[in-house]
């Protein structure tokens, strides 16, 4: 049976194990292709993030006191669930998100195996025996941190939900999920249905969209100990400060600006290929997409040929009726910031050199060139399928410009030289990077996070991360006799 179909989520949230009404009433889901409406979804209030994050913290306890195996047999089931229900999980993405097949298909790959990886995680070692100059034990174990709220964005719900979902359960906490009230079926409903079919108790996984008040209260309430947001620096700044206000530890994966350094001596075709998968895959809408092209005066002309020539031929459209490269942006909003920074860069002096124009919700991918550094293009985060192109006279030129931007997410190098390339990417300060490829991947198994303005750092996948990200260290020592003092 579908995962939707057996249950009645339309109109409602998820909160203590039950779907029912939000305190906030409900408002339509909608298609960005088509402006269609495909369901309800139902909206939280400050009300139920209180009643929630009670719950949450009672359930809590007992999920943590599991046998380890019970953990991580939740989380094995549920990653067999996302391939089992891959059909109907694929079909919201592309209709809800705008997410063509092949990002659809990788998010639904990501999601199982972030489960796969989190049920590893509760058999694994939960500390270590400490060196000490009295007659005791001394040991360091980790313990869960309690409450966790994730609170993620609409790009691509699925992944930038899980991949903080998945591990803070399996280390024996409670979550709060807020999504993104656009993609809140995605990211949220399907989420939350994925984990009440794979066995988890009710109250540990509690899904409530809802406005930036909700957001404020998931934050502050104080069953909660660890937020984890994804989504927009300005909105990360916010975030980082309230949680520092209330003394709760904030783990932030912000914006990006990234950059793919085409040096003198790279394939042109290939560095061209890998370009416009890294700017235009998923309609830009990526924290890692490749924001800015610094590329090699000696191949620069063939470059921006190259990449103008592809990105004219790339086909747009609805990717549930047709297929195509790339669909539809999220939304009115989302369309017309894209558009007025190509505008306003095209006015400073960069040349439009392919796109530069929309249908509706449908926007062309965009190469500009010759794109001044002042230009929003070039200094700011589009989130839109736009390709910035700027010549640089030198590897030190690139390095220079790629170092100067305030994100530092993901770096991609193009260069016959690899060992070369590895040299000058340690020049650069960023949290990822990748020699001969572009900027935008992703593993579970794998530390993601940027620095500067792109976070505070790894705090996301592989064992190492989610371990720090979602636990506490708590010092224990032991002695057969109790210990004597001078008074």
């Amino acid at each position: 049976m579908a995962l939707l179909d057996s249950v009645d989520w339309q109109g409602n949230i998820f909160k203590a194990g039950r779907w029912q009404p939000g305190g906030a009433g409900d408002y339509a889901v909608l298609e960005p292709a088509t402006g269609a409406e495909l369901g309800r979804m139902g909206s939280a209030s400050t009300e139920d993030v209180a009643e929630a994050a009670a719950a949450a913290a009672e359930a809590q306890r007992d999920w943590a006191a599991l046998p380890y195996t019970a953990r991580a047999a939740v989380l094995r089931k549920a990653g067999d669930l996302w391939l089992e229900h891959a059909d109907e999980i694929t079909g919201w993405n592309i209709r809800e998100v705008g997410a063509v097949p092949a990002i659809a298909g990788f998010a639904l790959h990501v999601a199982a195996e972030e489960c796969y990886e989190a049920a590893s995680l509760p058999g694994r070692p939960v500390g270590e025996l400490l060196a000490t100059e009295q007659p005791r034990l001394s040991m360091a174990r980790r313990v869960p941190a309690g409450v966790v709220t994730v609170i993620a964005p609409f790009n691509v719900p699925i992944i930038l939900a899980i991949r903080s979902v998945a591990p803070a359960l399996a280390l024996g906490n409670a979550v709060l999920l807020k999504p993104d009230p656009r993609t809140a079926v995605t990211g949220g409903t399907l989420l939350a249905r994925i984990f009440e079919e794979a066995g988890l108790p009710p109250g540990l996984l509690q899904m409530l969209p809802g406005g930036p008040e909700v957001g404020e209260a998931l934050i502050t309430d104080p069953h909660v100990r660890v937020i984890s947001f994804t989504g927009s620096t300005v909105v990360g700044r916010r975030i980082g400060e309230l949680a520092g206000k209330h003394l709760k530890r904030a783990h932030l994966e912000l914006g990006g600006n990234s950059a793919l350094l085409v040096l003198d001596d790279a394939d042109v075709e290939a560095a061209v290929n890998l370009a416009a998968w890294g700017s235009f895959l998923h309609q830009g809408q990526i924290c890692m997409t490749t924001g800015r092209h610094l590329v090699a005066d000696r191949v620069y002309d063939d470059f921006v040929a190259g990449l103008a020539e592809k990105a004219g031929k790339l086909p747009v459209g609805d990717p549930h009726l047709e297929q195509v490269a790339l669909g539809p942006v999220i939304d009115a909003g989302q369309r017309d910031k894209i558009h007025g920074m190509v505008s306003a860069s095209a006015d400073q002096g960069a040349r439009v050199a392919s796109g530069g124009t929309y249908e509706e919700l449908f926007y062309r991918p965009t190469v500009l060139a010759d794109v001044p550094l002042t230009s929003p293009a070039f200094a700011e985060e589009v989130f839109g399928p736009v390709a910035p192109v700027t010549r640089v006279s030198s590897v030190e030129d690139a390095v220079r410009l790629a170092g100067e931007s305030e994100y530092g997410l993901s770096l991609g190098i193009v260069t016959k030289d690899v060992m070369h390339g590895l040299a000058v990417a340690e020049q650069i300060p960023t949290g990822i990077v990748h020699i001969n490829d572009q900027t935008v991947n992703d593993e579970a198994v794998a530390p993601f996070g940027g620095v500067r303005a792109s976070g505070t750092g790894s705090r996301f996948g592989g064992a190492a991360a989610n371990v720090e990200a979602f636990t506490e260290t708590r010092w224990i020592t032991m002695r057969g006799e109790p210990a004597q003092y001078p008074f």
